[in-house]
């Protein structure tokens, strides 16, 4: 179960359906030696920044996505949205919405985790793991109606009811996967955080997955907040997509928007690492170099070692990111990438 620690709930009924807004959101770790260390040796306190700045909102019944390199700060803003971390600035403001059973309140959220064979307990049966949520929240009567309702969750999920009296060992790493959504779901969740949901399943298993929560939004009218370092795992299910890098965000808007003409440099890279059936000789630039670290970043634009149209401008001056078009870029030269 997931506490919300840091997240507010507004007191009234919003009208945009927005369900989440997040406004300036930061997260920094103090990663320093121990003080007499540094006192002995003269050091300076290290401090990582994982997110910097970020702002965005979510609409009820869209997904978000967030796409980025490993290390760039996705996996510790989702744990920001579940209220698993802190953050060191900014508000997370979830809105009241009408929930199914006509009550107004804040939608309750949960998280798909990353690795379907280590978020599940392997001494519990998968009967005893979805139906935890439900008799900690004490949301059916009954031990009859419990167990009736792991059976509904499990036969939503595209699994048995026979599936409840087994160990998840017993099931490939796409049937863990649909395990942990079906105990997300067995809260009466509105908003499920996927953290790299399908990162750890064959390519195959992968689609099943996908098209098994686009189903499932489509007919519980649920809202995801999609974490990838895919582009291509998000394509045909994202409403609004963001690219992020180095903890901030350097392109933001409409997902269709974003593939059919990226503005920044570092989404062109991303989208020239998918594979195209049509066009496979196409003209490509190689991503080069390593991801900064967040402990020092580099000073201006943080991609500016990284991209080959970078000028003198580019090496002192953070662009702030602003909008361009439908979309939200940050770069002091948008669209030079496409042409």
């Amino acid at each position: 179960m997931l506490d919300q620690p840091a997240i507010l709930a507004s007191a009234e009924d919003k009208t945009d359906d927005v369900v989440l807004d997040v406004s300036g959101a930061s997260c920094r770790f103090d990663v320093s030696a121990p003080a007499l260390s540094r006192l002995f040796s003269k050091e300076p306190r290290r401090i990582l920044r994982a997110v910097e700045n970020v702002s965005f909102s979510v609409k009820r019944g869209t997904t978000f996505s967030i796409v980025g390199e490993s290390g760039c700060g996705k996996s510790t803003l989702a744990r920001m949205v579940v209220g698993l971390q802190h953050p060191t600035e900014g508000v997370l403001n979830f809105r009241d919405i009408r929930r199914a059973d006509g009550r107004l309140g804040p939608p309750r959220v949960q998280m798909i985790f990353q690795d379907p064979y280590a978020s599940l307990n392997p001494r519990w049966r998968v009967g005893d793991i979805v139906a935890e949520p439900i008799r900690e929240l004490k949301l059916r009567p009954d031990k009859a109606s419990t167990t009736e309702r792991v059976g509904d969750l499990l036969e939503i999920v595209g699994l048995s009811r026979s599936d409840a009296a087994r160990y998840p060992h017993a099931f490939s790493g796409g049937q863990r996967q649909r395990i942990s959504i079906a105990r997300a779901l067995a809260t009466e969740a509105d908003f499920l955080v996927c953290d790299e949901p399908t990162s750890a399943l064959d390519v195959s298993v992968q689609a099943q997955v996908l098209n098994l929560m686009v189903r499932l939004q489509r007919e519980l009218g649920l809202t995801y907040l999609f974490i990838s370092h895919n582009l291509s795992v998000v394509r045909h299910m994202s409403d609004q997509l963001a690219i992020m890098y180095l903890g901030r965000f350097v392109e933001a808007g409409p997902a269709e928007t974003v593939f059919a003409d990226p503005k920044h440099p570092y989404t062109r890279l991303l989208l020239d690492t998918i594979p195209d059936v049509e066009r496979p000789n196409r003209a490509r630039r190689p991503m080069s170099g390593e991801v900064p670290s967040p402990i020092a970043p580099p000073p201006g634009c943080s991609f500016h070692p990284r991209c080959g149209m970078a000028m003198d401008r580019c090496r002192v001056d953070p662009p702030e990111l602003r909008p361009h078009g439908r979309v939200a870029v940050s770069c002091h030269l948008p669209g030079a990438a496409a042409a």
